[in-house]
């Protein structure tokens, strides 16, 4: 046992050095002017401008996930009640979006509905780009697997005597759903809807792509008044006002995983049933089909676009935009070139495995195996780089190592990109460690084997779907990331998601097609393992 509480010093040690000394310099800067003061504060909060970027933040994350919910739900009910050729494949592929770039996301939208995109072509001017419906879609496309998975999750584990209990007694349809089953998936839509409100509260390659400044979130305004204005004092303050309020929804969203856990974990497995020939063809076949046509148009066709983007060179098929991506004359903006790029984002991907696997796969265990004083609070201090955003990651960084030897190198952002991956590892390990019956590693131990070789022989075995799952994620996470990369990089440091982005800003949309489908690539596979795994993140 002490063994156990001296490598808990591991994790609180790096988070209290890359996490909470960065969040307390933020803090310091906001609130700290020769003195304790409010008046960077109070002036954000007087502000007509940035009282409405805090407003506007608010309604799109709300907005966002009851979009995402309404396309999200359907969903959930078709994969649980119904099984059918392809299934699996096809939720395999609906579910790709999620570990997708969201820059990649931006772009796919911009080719569908720019002046030259085929959707603009097809039904004419919608006027969706830059402006809070982009958002809103955007956001829905990039979250909705996640209720998808969660809610199917649950629905699977609802024991069906419950609703045969209750049609026997006269219950149909809606009236059965609303009463019976409706109750006992509340947790999971619910847990479902706090994190899509999250990740959509905390989102900032979307909003600053599709929105434009008329319609920029918190992130987006922070990364302006730092990157742009230089003006770290009202960038501060506003970061202190988004920080308070993301930890209070991160504290909504941990509350709401207790009781989605324990549905989670319900040991019984709901049948799903053939649909027949006469279904297919009726009102519910039709539904179902309607709804394919709605996912494909905006959850598939924007990963189509950027594809088919990448293949055509005026008017024709070919492999100009790839060759030009490779091409030194092509993309002399970025100070380094594509292959330097991508080895980056590989190094700091791999950087980012090492150290969130390694730190999470002690924290879960620690809490999952030991009782200790202050465990609650442990917990709970743990958690937090949840409720953190990337750019507010990436102003604490800049505010606490400017003056070292460790600021403008690559581990600056291999810590960066830890941090932001951390609590995903941590959720993958922590769950399937909850799977393990307590018992296996008791047996081990009064067989005589110390608890560490108890961990070692039999637990980590166990887990090691887990730990893999969590390892491809953070992997996923650390090649996507922007917001805190671009706040941290010098210019031998540029990985795929700048690249795309400064092609982006450069209006080459055929060359960030191209590496955006090099990206998409990658964080395919990467999710194919995870599905091939089958253990959860989220």
């Amino acid at each position: 046992m002490k063994w156990g509480k001296l490598i808990l010093l591991i994790p609180l040690t790096f988070l209290i050095l890359f996490f909470y000394i960065p969040l307390l310099s933020i803090i310091h800067e906001g609130f700290w002017d020769n003195g304790f003061t409010l008046k960077y504060i109070l002036s954000i909060l007087s502000n007509s401008y940035h009282r409405h970027i805090i407003l506007f933040t608010v309604e799109q994350a709300l907005a966002s996930t009851l979009l995402t919910l309404l396309l999200g739900l359907p969903g959930a009910y078709i994969f649980t009640k119904y099984d059918f050729p392809g299934k699996r494949i096809i939720k395999a592929f609906l579910t790709v979006p999620f570990v997708m770039p969201s820059i990649m996301v931006a772009l796919g939208f911009l080719l569908l509905f720019g002046k030259e995109g085929f959707f603009t072509r097809l039904f004419g001017n919608w006027e969706i780009l830059y402006s809070w419906k982009a958002i809103l879609m955007a956001h829905a496309f990039y979250n909705f697997p996640i209720v998808i998975r969660m809610v199917s999750a649950v629905w699977q584990r609802i024991n069906p005597h419950y609703e045969e209990m209750a049609m026997s007694l006269g219950a149909r349809g809606f009236t059965l759903f609303r009463k019976v089953t409706l109750p006992m998936l509340i947790p999971a839509i619910f847990a479902s809807a706090m994190l899509t409100f999250v990740f959509c509260f905390l989102s900032f390659s979307i909003p600053l792509i599709l929105g434009g400044y008329q319609y920029a979130t918190i992130e987006v305004d922070i990364f302006m008044l730092i990157m742009t204005l230089l003006d770290f004092k009202m960038g501060s303050a506003l970061a202190v006002i988004q920080i308070t309020l993301s930890f209070i929804f991160m504290y909504l969203y941990i509350k709401s995983l207790d009781e989605y856990s324990k549905a989670e974990e319900q040991k019984i497995f709901r049948k799903a049933r053939k649909l027949t020939l006469r279904e297919l063809v009726g009102i519910k076949g039709l539904l179902i089909s309607l709804y394919s046509l709605i996912v494909f148009m905006f959850i598939i066709s924007p990963l189509l676009a950027v594809i088919y983007d990448s293949l055509m060179y005026r008017g024709h098929l070919s492999l100009e935009w790839y060759h030009r991506v490779f091409s030194p004359r092509y993309n002399p903006i970025f100070g380094a070139t594509t292959l330097t790029a991508i080895k980056n984002s590989m190094l700091f991907g791999f950087g980012t495995i090492v150290l969130s696997t390694t730190i999470a796969l002690i924290v879960a265990y620690s809490l999952h195996r030991w009782n200790f004083k202050g465990k609650n609070i442990f917990d709970a201090l743990v958690m937090l780089p949840l409720g953190s955003s990337a750019i507010t990651l990436g102003l604490g960084y800049i505010k606490a190592f400017h003056a070292t030897p460790l600021y403008r190198t690559w581990l600056i952002i291999v810590l960066a990109h830890t941090i932001i991956a951390y609590p995903f590892v941590f959720r993958a390990i922590s769950a399937v460690l909850r799977k393990i019956k307590p018992n296996l590693s008791e047996a081990a131990i009064s067989l005589g084997a110390s608890e560490w070789k108890a961990f070692l022989r039999v637990e980590l075995p166990l887990a090691l779907g887990g730990i893999i799952v969590g390892a491809i994620f953070a992997f996923a996470m650390s090649i996507a990331e922007l917001g805190a990369t671009y706040m941290l990089y010098s210019p031998e440091y540029t990985t795929i998601t700048i690249a795309v982005y400064r092609f982006l800003g450069s209006r080459q949309f055929g060359s960030a097609s191209a590496l955006s489908v090099i990206l998409m690539a990658i964080s395919g596979i990467s999710f194919m393992i995870i599905e091939r795994i089958g253990e959860e993140v989220w």
